[in-house]
């Protein structure tokens, strides 16, 4: 079930997200969109006729998207008003528009004319690192930032990184928040935002260490034990997790606690314990659309159907403006269940999108499935877009004529192809297979070794020409150079592992190419893997063993051609 992905991305696993921090100096745009937030106060001082107009004129083209015409209106009219709501008005437009320079001028204007404002010192922070202003002067302003907080010093040191966050220098960022830190070290906060510089900066030791020095200042301090259990959760899950259970046991409803905990649990792969830990902040807040999406997908990647489908029809009443994402997991749980009708009907539901290529390419596989070949490839053909797209559709076309046997139009569906790309590595691998299927050895062979010209690293490649001549018994010893090559790019590829086991097989080392399949076997049970286990038990006459290792394999694979024909083979 493809859903590992998103759950790294959707639960917020194995990354430093830090999303619970207060923003403060990061906020450096508007929270609304400009074009639907007219500004309604007037230009201090006068309202002359011109400036009415050109305000106007400036409101009027942001409304519209006009930014070349709505930025330079706004910010002469917040030079020559020297109005502070003005120059505040232009600094936002020119941020939406992302127009640096500009919007450098009118925040420095702005925080000029109102000194005492801290959300004028904060988005001029901001826009100074993302808009060219030397280092020297981000470190004064920050400097003076800092010395001026008042009462917002710790909120202020804790949006500090976030402030830099556009500057492509992470090594100039932490240089920056060390010296301007420098003064207020008896703040945890300060710390904090020296670790968080320290790990953007790659430095992940340091990052421990000022870490560790933040919660010895404040040892309950929630922040800085969540970013502890994050630095600790890609080498060492259980410490991290032992962390968060300590800080849980005296803290029983600190949610962001519980919340890093669950993602922990996913991210090292935990999947019944992170939808436990998912459902009990589900159970705190009912409502809360990204809990009922963690539960889930977590539930469909430990393959309880009836769970998953519960949460995501309650996921598509609180989030109809979600319904395609939803309606394609829905569609998933439903092929996943052997209901093909079922999903065939909610793959067609999914609209023009983010996951609209995918469900279209489902929906085609699956009509092909029924024999319905013609419809499966309308549905691709119904696909719009440019010319990327449309190379996808045609691979995906090609695999729909393969599965239905017709290996000829699709090969030439592939070469069609490659006339307007020649050198597009699906294309090359794809017909490739399709030659080695159908007997044409020699142009197997020669695309598979234009493709590994182009790219050298392409471990797929290396494996599937190597393994072509160990399964014909030809050029053994380059068979297993060839293939080694592709294990040393992927290590624990399980579908390179079986060549490797094939390979040495077919040299004579029986053995350990068993070994080697069976490695490969309990990290990917394939059915093709396991009918050359069963073959090479059979050569090692443990033919009971092979037998059953082939009649499970059979039970879950029913349909396996690769499969049956060894089994038929044998059982003469």
């Amino acid at each position: 079930m493809p859903v590992i992905h998103r759950l790294a991305v959707l639960l917020g696993a194995g990354s430093l997200a830090f999303a619970t921090l207060p923003p403060a100096l990061a906020q450096t745009a508007p929270t609304q969109g400009v074009a639907i937030r007219p500004v309604v106060a007037a230009a201090g001082g006068e309202l002359t006729p011109q400036v009415l107009y050109q305000f106007l004129l400036a409101e009027i083209a942001g409304a519209r998207g006009q930014f070349d015409v709505a930025v330079p209106a706004y910010l002469d009219l917040a030079r020559r008003t020297q109005d502070a709501r003005i120059a505040r008005r232009a600094t936002e437009v020119a941020i939406y528009a992302r127009q640096m320079p500009a919007a450098t001028e009118a925040a420095q204007l702005w925080a000029r004319l109102d000194p005492d404002s801290p959300d004028a010192k904060r988005i001029l922070a901001g826009v100074m690192s993302r808009g060219g202003v030397s280092v020297d002067a981000i470190q004064v302003h920050l400097a003076k930032v800092l010395a001026e907080s008042g009462d917002s010093l710790d909120r202020n040191l804790l949006g500090l990184n976030a402030a830099l966050a556009q500057m492509q220098d992470k090594k100039a960022v932490r240089a920056i928040i060390e010296r301007v830190t420098e003064p207020y070290l008896e703040h945890p906060e300060a710390d904090f935002a020296r670790a968080h510089a320290a790990f953007n900066a790659g430095d992940t030791l340091s990052a421990m260490t000022r870490i560790d020095q933040a919660l010895a200042l404040r040892s309950d301090w929630e922040p800085a034990v969540l970013m502890k259990a994050q630095l600790l959760q890609r080498d060492d899950p259980d410490a991290s997790l032992a962390l968060l259970d300590d800080y849980i046991k005296s803290h029983p409803d600190a949610r962001q606690a519980l919340l890093a905990r669950a993602r922990v649990l996913a991210a090292a792969k935990r999947y019944p314990e992170a939808r436990e830990a998912f459902r009990q902040l589900l159970a705190a807040s009912p409502e809360d659309g990204e809990m009922v999406n963690a539960v889930g997908l977590l539930s469909m990647q430990i393959e309880d159907w009836d769970e998953a489908e519960r949460q995501f029809d309650k996921l598509l009443e609180l989030r109809p403006d979600d319904a395609d994402r939803v309606r394609f997991h829905l569609a998933q749980i439903a092929e996943a269940r052997g209901k093909r009708d079922l999903a065939i009907e909610r793959f067609r539901e999914v609209g023009e999108g983010e996951q609209y290529m995918q469900a279209r390419v489902r929906l085609a596989h699956l009509l092909a499935e029924k024999g319905e070949v013609e419809a499966a490839r309308q549905a691709l053909h119904e696909i719009s877009g440019d010319a990327d797209v449309q190379h996808r559709v045609r691979l995906a076309e090609a695999q729909v004529l393969r599965d239905a046997g017709r290996d000829q139009e699709a090969f030439d569906l592939l070469d069609e192809g490659l006339l307007e790309r020649p050198d597009d590595g699906d294309l090359l691998y794809e017909s490739a297979l399709l030659a080695e299927r159908m007997g044409r050895h020699e142009v197997m062979e020669g695309r598979l070794r234009k493709l590994i010209a182009l790219e050298e690293d392409n471990a797929h490649a290396l494996n599937a020409l190597g393994y072509s001549l160990a399964d014909r018994g030809e050029r053994l010893e380059e068979a297993q150079s060839l293939i080694d090559r592709a294990a040393a790019l992927s290590p624990d590829d399980p579908f390179i592992m079986d060549s490797q086991g094939w390979v040495r097989f077919r040299r004579g080392d029986v053995k350990g190419g068993l070994e080697t399949l069976e490695r490969a076997y309990k990290i990917r049970p394939d059915p093709e893997i396991a009918a050359h286990i069963g073959e090479v038990l059979w050569a090692l006459d443990r033919r009971e063993e092979a037998n059953r290792v082939w009649r499970e394999a059979q039970a879950k694979f029913p349909d396996n051609s690769a499969l049956r024909e060894v089994i038929e083979r044998f059982a003469k």
